[in-house]
């Protein structure tokens, strides 16, 4: 994501533009990816919330065949449109900037050939090989949510094509609201067709593939209405001859053009959805190694996945839509071979990311178990079994923000191969270490949170020693003390108020939600105290500007005159 807008950015800009129309057009870019970010942390909120009551309906057992047909979807979604969009919103993009409507119109039908043929195949190659899937994954159960899901990879590439066709033009709009219209559809429809096909006494792994259903239809309600949004965009915006007139491109060549771009990208976004599914191969495997029948295992995956796993996947992507805007200031410090301002904003990243990933890591290790009580109180047992693993994941979301982090600066300086060789160096640790814990009778589905943070730590590590060869990197004093100190006694004394609660007047939702609440409001006081929080940190957010008046209103901020953020 983050080296596509980056391309975007500076295509964009145009050379030659008036230096007004530059700025209108940042400005319009700028308030585009944070409403990109906003929808992306929505549609995170709206997927847990979906959860919670599916549980209900489908066990932890149904929430292992749901994520594991899920996770074999993910993985040709990634390789169907984690590039694709981004290279067709690029090159729209670059058409646009010199005035050639007719080239913009031969590059989307050029690509929606290439989008609709990839999704065909994926979803045919699931709907095909569904049995050899579940053979692969020991999940025969599987097999109704597979065929349920399948159709929806093709429906994504569609709505992908859509999507990169409107970024190309600037509106993150439609965008947004189809990803919240696929996430809103997915959670009706898979609630009502589970609670019928639960109603209508079907067995479990019935009532996941109905679930699974729900999926489709929400990616088909949110294809229709981008392809409305597409016609009346075209009607408001009837395009009349090239500007500068002249050939298109081929076909051939527009075909190349969005292979050369977006093949870098989606071999990186693999990598990630490939460990997933590595993961959950590994556990329903290694635990039926060890004893497990294949219910019970997914049970145990279910647990894993539903509870422990989707409340530490809405920590990061709520930390990283923050630093998103930095992407764009380092690409231009590096545009200008400004290295003091490159190191400046390097410095900026890894505090904010430390700022809040730092926190968010210690605050879920410490209070796992009452966060999943207060979310799933309807499971206990489930409760039970993905609250040490969610206090193990915890520690792995400050390094799942950092590889983030560390991408976006690597991919401001056009490195693209790099990210990719750490991700495949943390993958294989991840596979060796889960094969050997998961398979080990005394640790087992333990080990699942073991590898994950072992691989997120050698993929920091490589990530850091490549920046370091590009820019001066920040110390870890400078980055990472004071956000650590800070975290440590925030939560530490947080933890002991909800504990204490807790023993004396027993379990209540209200406890919980007090600590937390205490453990933010100390965090903050301590973090200006200590000195982790600097202006040109927040400055740097979104609604920086307020944000520092108000700190500094409440004396927690000494008010300075200048910051080298602009």
């Amino acid at each position: 994501m983050s080296r596509g807008v980056l391309t975007l950015f500076r295509l964009n800009g145009g050379e030659g533009m008036v230096e007004e129309k530059q700025s209108s057009a940042k400005k319009v870019f700028f308030s585009g990816v944070l409403l990109l970010g906003l929808s992306t942390v929505l549609v995170k909120i709206i997927g847990l919330i979906y959860k919670i009551p599916m549980l209900t309906y489908l066990g932890t057992e149904g929430m292992g065949y749901f994520n594991s047909a899920y996770e074999i979807y993910a993985l040709f979604c990634v390789i169907s449109t984690a590039g694709l969009p981004v290279a067709l919103s690029v090159l729209i993009s670059a058409a646009i900037a010199k005035g050639r409507a007719d080239e913009v119109r031969k590059i989307y039908r050029g690509a929606l050939s290439v989008f609709l043929s990839v999704g065909a195949l994926g979803s045919g190659v699931m709907l095909v090989f569904a049995k050899q899937f579940c053979a692969i994954i020991r999940s025969e159960n599987a097999y109704y949510c597979i065929l349920a899901i399948s159709p929806t990879v093709f429906f994504i590439c569609l709505s992908s094509a859509l999507r990169g066709y409107f970024q190309g033009h600037q509106r993150m709009l439609p965008t947004a609201i189809s990803q919240v219209i696929e996430a809103i559809g997915k959670l009706g429809f898979g609630l009502l067709f589970a609670y019928l096909a639960l109603e209508n006494g079907h067995p479990t792994p019935v009532v996941a593939a109905f679930a699974g259903v729900g999926l489709t239809l929400g990616t088909v309600f949110a294809t229709l209405y981008l392809l409305i949004e597409k016609l009346r965009f075209e009607k408001r915006n009837t395009a009349g001859a090239d500007v500068e007139g002249g050939s298109t491109s081929s076909y051939r060549e527009i075909w190349k053009s969005l292979s050369r771009l977006s093949v870098p990208m989606t071999l990186g976004a693999s990598v990630v959805s490939l460990t997933k599914l590595i993961d959950m191969t590994m556990i329903l495997r290694r635990l039926q190694a060890i004893g497990y029948s294949e219910a019970l295992a997914n049970e145990a995956y279910g647990s894993y996945t539903t509870l422990a796993l989707s409340v530490y996947a809405l920590l990061p992507t709520l930390v990283n839509s923050l630093a998103l805007p930095l992407v764009p200031m380092l690409s231009a410090a590096i545009a200008t071979k400004d290295l003091e301002k490159q190191a400046q904003m390097v410095g900026i990243s890894y505090r904010l990311t430390a700022l809040f990933a730092i926190p968010a890591s210690l605050g879920l290790t410490a209070f796992s178990y009452p966060i999943l009580k207060l979310l799933f109180s309807g499971d206990a047992s489930a409760v039970a079994i993905a609250a040490p693993l969610l206090s193990c994941l915890g520690v792995s979301v400050f390094l799942s923000c950092m590889i983030t982090a560390t991408n976006s600066v690597l991919h401001a300086y056009q490195v693209v191969n790099r990210p990719i060789l750490a991700l495949l160096a943390g993958a294989l640790v991840k596979v060796l270490i889960a094969y050997f814990l998961i398979g080990h009778p005394h640790v087992a589905l333990m080990g699942a949170p073991i590898s994950t943070f072992f691989c997120n730590a050698v993929v920091v590590i490589c990530n850091l020693s490549f920046v370091a060869g590009y820019c001066k990197p920040p110390t870890v004093r400078a980055s990472f003390l004071r956000p650590l100190l800070a975290s440590a006694l925030a939560i530490g004394l947080s933890w002991g108020l909800d504990l204490g609660m807790r023993a004396w007047l027993g379990e209540n939702r209200l406890y919980t939600l007090l600590s937390l609440g205490a453990a933010v409001l100390l965090y903050l006081l301590l973090a200006c105290m200590l000195g982790a929080v600097q202006k040109e940190d927040i400055l740097a957010l979104p609604m920086g500007k307020p944000v520092y008046s108000v700190l500094c209103s409440l004396h927690l901020l000494k008010k300075e005159e200048s910051s080298g953020i602009r």
